[in-house]
């Protein structure tokens, strides 16, 4: 049995800063050294909330600073930024050599496409290739594993509305995670009613998924040869939207909606909330599911990641902003 305690919003996160006013930042992931890097400008993705059709936008953020400030990471290569859409992001360090490479989930023309960067010097982005194909069809979130491999996680079944309505109506499990590298392209887990956010365990052992319509997170094992045997699913009583980990303790942090309705029918009268779900624990018998934030949206609107690192905590959204906050 998982214990959800509910912890009070002043008790546990305190907001020191905001960025990215009505831009969004759907998804935030922080390297061991303290750099951050956030995607912001999601539009024209299902039917959510947006304030711009200005192109995509990648920032990086150094949280060893005593002020830390965005800077907008310059793009070099063939990638067409008029179209940029950024989504769900991850991040590959190549132990070899200390090469950082940046993963992410693009959207041009409503497509899904996965881009990998190069991260040069301390505010550069080299493109080096985009990666296409049938079985990344509605790609959400990816987490890399490689210098051009990377589990997808894909949010739904259908392009059309009406069987896409049909199998969320009927709670059918569908979506799936998707393994990809350059050799081989597969299925490496179904069952999902709609896959969003995932990552991994600091010791690559553990593989996360958030199941949003299912509100909860599936547990899968990463086995020889990139294969993924399911383990358990954890209920956090929410839409659970991306997965970030603590890269100390092994905690999940998850950005969540407390209503969906709220959410794809926007009225600023009647804001969406923000929660944001630790898990501690999550492999064991009994998981720990906290309520570490909450707001009614009129402090923050519709919460999609919380990024935690050393005593802060990066929370970033759809389309509002991203606070930079204090754990107590």
């Amino acid at each position: 049995m998982v214990a959800l305690k509910k912890t009070l919003i002043a008790a546990a996160v305190a907001a020191v800063a905001a960025f990215f006013g009505y831009y969004g930042a759907e998804d935030i992931t922080i390297l061991k050294d303290g750099l951050a890097f956030l995607s912001t400008g999601l539009h024209d993705y299902l039917e959510l909330p947006s304030f711009s059709n200005e192109p995509g936008k990648m920032y990086v953020l150094d949280l060893l600073h005593p002020k830390p400030t965005p800077v907008e990471l310059q793009i070099k290569g063939g990638l067409d930024l008029s179209s940029f859409n950024p989504h769900g992001i991850s991040v590959y360090t190549n132990e070899a050599d200390d090469s950082i490479y940046l993963f992410v989930v693009n959207h041009p023309q409503q497509k899904s496409q996965v881009e990998i960067f190069r991260f040069v010097g301390e505010d550069t982005l080299v493109h080096l290739k985009t990666v296409a194909h049938p079985l990344l069809f509605s790609v959400n979130d990816i987490v890399a594993v490689g210098p051009e491999h990377f589990y997808a996680t894909n949010d739904r079944c259908f392009s059309y509305t009406l069987p896409l309505m049909i199998t969320l109506i009927l709670s059918m499990p569908w979506c799936n995670v998707v393994y990809y590298s350059p050799e081989e392209v597969r299925e490496a887990a179904g069952g999902i009613q709609s896959g969003n956010g995932i990552n991994i365990s600091p010791d690559k052992r553990y593989i996360y998924v958030s199941d949003i319509l299912d509100h909860e997170v599936d547990v899968f094992e990463r086995l020889d040869g990139e294969r993924l045997v399911y383990i358990k699913s954890v209920p956090v009583g929410t839409l659970c939207d991306n997965v970030e980990v603590d890269h100390m303790t092994g905690d999940v942090w998850l950005g969540c909606h407390p209503d969906a309705t709220k959410l794809s029918k926007f009225d600023p009268k009647d804001p969406p909330g923000s929660e944001i779900i630790k898990i501690k624990n999550i492999v064991s018998d009994q998981p720990v599911v906290t309520l570490e934030y909450g707001d009614d949206g009129h402090e923050l609107m519709g919460s999609t990641v919380a990024a935690p690192y050393e005593g802060k905590l990066l929370i970033g959204t759809i389309f509002h902003k991203a606070l930079y906050c204090d754990l107590k």
